[in-house]
C-alpha cells in the first residue's frame, strides 16, 4: 500500500467553531461557496477548491472553461460526468456532493477532495517503490472498473493521470467525463460520441501524450484501445481492459506500449503493431504472470483479451512474484 505526506493541518482538523455554527435563517445557494484557489485548469473544465460553508467542509468545485460554458455537448458532458460519479458510489471513486447552476446559470458540481498523488506523478519516481505496491494501486483501480462495468458505464479515459493515491491508501479512478452509457433499449448518444472523431491530418504535430483532447481526439493517445481509435460503434466495456493494460505495461516496463514522435504514429501503432514483451524491454524483472496478462489486455480483438474485470483481478491475486518471464 502507498502511503504519503497527510494533509496539513489547516485543512484536516475539525473545530467546534465550524461544527456548531448555526445556519443562516434564509439559505442563499448563491453564496454558498468560498473559493480558495485553483487545483487544475483542464481542456474544457476548471477544477477548483473552495468552502462549503453551509457544512463547513473543503470540496472540488468543477465547472466548464468560460469558452465551453455554452456548448450544448460539453454541458451535457458534465452533467453525465457528475451523474455518473454520483451513481458510481464505490470506495474507488471520488463522492459527489452537489449538481446545480451558479449565478449566471452556468452548470457546476461539487465533490470530495482528496489529497495525494497522481499515478503519473508516482511513475516518475518508479525506482522508489516496490512492484507489489504499484499493483496493488492497479488491483483497486479494476475493482471500480468491474463495478463500474456492472452497473453499465465504460469509463473510455483510464490513464495514470486520472488514478490518484491518497495519504490514507485511497486509490480513487478520477474523470468520467468520457464515459460511455447506453439507453435502456442499448443505444446510445451519438452527438456526444461523435467528438471523439479522429482525423489523422490533424494530428501531424508532435503528440502531446499527457493531456486529455489533442486537436478533435479525445482521450490520450498512449492508452486508447483500437476500437476506440476507430470509433467502432460497437466499443464495449473491453476497452477499459486495455487501457488499464496499457497502464500496467507502463509500470513493469517504464514506458508505454506504443510511442512516436507523431501523433498519427502512434494511433497507427495501436491499430496495427504487437508490442515488445515486457521483459524484452524493462529494466525491472517481470513477473511471467503479469506478462501474460499484460499482453493479453493489448490484443487488437477485444474477444481475446480478459472477457472481464473478474477475470483480470483473478491474475492479480495469484502468486505471480514467484516466477519471472524469460
Amino acid at each position: 500500500m502507498l502511503k504519503f505526506q497527510q494533509p496539513s493541518k489547516e485543512y484536516s482538523n475539525i473545530y467546534l467553531d465550524d461544527t456548531d455554527r448555526p445556519l443562516p435563517e434564509t439559505l442563499n445557494p448563491n453564496t454558498r461557496y468560498m473559493f480558495l484557489g485553483n487545483i487544475a485548469m483542464g481542456g474544457k473544465s476548471e477544477i477548483r477548491s473552495c468552502k462549503d460553508l453551509h457544512l463547513s467542509r473543503i470540496v472540488v468545485y468543477k465547472t466548464l472553461r468560460k469558452e465551453f460554458k455554452n456548448d450544448p455537448i460539453e454541458q451535457r458532458r458534465l452533467l453525465r460526468e457528475a451523474r455518473v460519479s454520483a451513481l458510481l458510489q464505490h470506495p474507488n471513486t471520488v463522492p459527489t456532493y452537489e449538481i446545480g447552476r451558479d449565478r449566471e446559470g452556468n452548470y457546476y458540481f461539487t465533490m470530495k477532495l482528496v489529497h495525494g498523488y497522481t499515478l503519473r506523478e508516482i511513475m516518475d519516481y518508479r525506482d522508489r517503490y516496490d512492484l507489489t505496491q504499484l499493483i496493488h494501486v492497479i488491483e483497486q483501480v479494476a475493482q471500480a472498473l468491474s463495478y463500474a462495468h456492472a452497473h453499465g458505464v465504460a469509463h473510455r479515459d483510464i490513464k495514470p493521470e486520472n488514478i490518484l493515491c491518497g495519504p490514507y491508501g485511497e486509490v480513487l479512478l478520477l474523470d468520467w467525463g468520457l464515459a460511455k452509457v447506453w439507453r435502456k433499449d442499448g443505444s446510445v448518444e451519438d452527438d456526444i460520441d461523435d467528438s471523439l472523431i479522429i482525423n489523422k491530418n490533424q494530428m501531424m504535430n508532435k503528440a502531446n501524450k499527457s493531456v486529455t483532447g489533442l486537436g478533435q481526439l479525445q482521450g490520450t493517445l498512449c492508452y486508447m484501445s483500437p476500437e476506440q481509435i476507430r470509433r467502432d460503434p460497437d466499443i464495449s466495456f473491453s476497452t477499459d481492459i486495455y487501457s488499464l493494460g496499457s497502464v500496467l505495461y507502463e509500470l513493469l516496463t517504464g514506458q508505454t506500449p506504443f510511442d512516436g514522435e507523431r501523433a498519427y504514429e502512434i494511433l497507427d501503432a495501436v491499430e496495427n503493431d504487437t508490442p515488445p514483451k515486457p521483459s524484452d524491454v524493462s529494466k525491472y524483472p517481470v513477473p511471467k504472470l503479469l506478462q501474460e496478462l499484460v499482453l493479453a489486455c493489448l490484443e487488437k480483438d477485444p474477444s481475446n483479451r480478459p472477457a472481464n474485470f473478474h477475470e483480470f483481478l483473478g491474475v492479480l491475486q495469484e502468486d505471480w512474484a514467484s516466477d519471472l518471464a524469460k
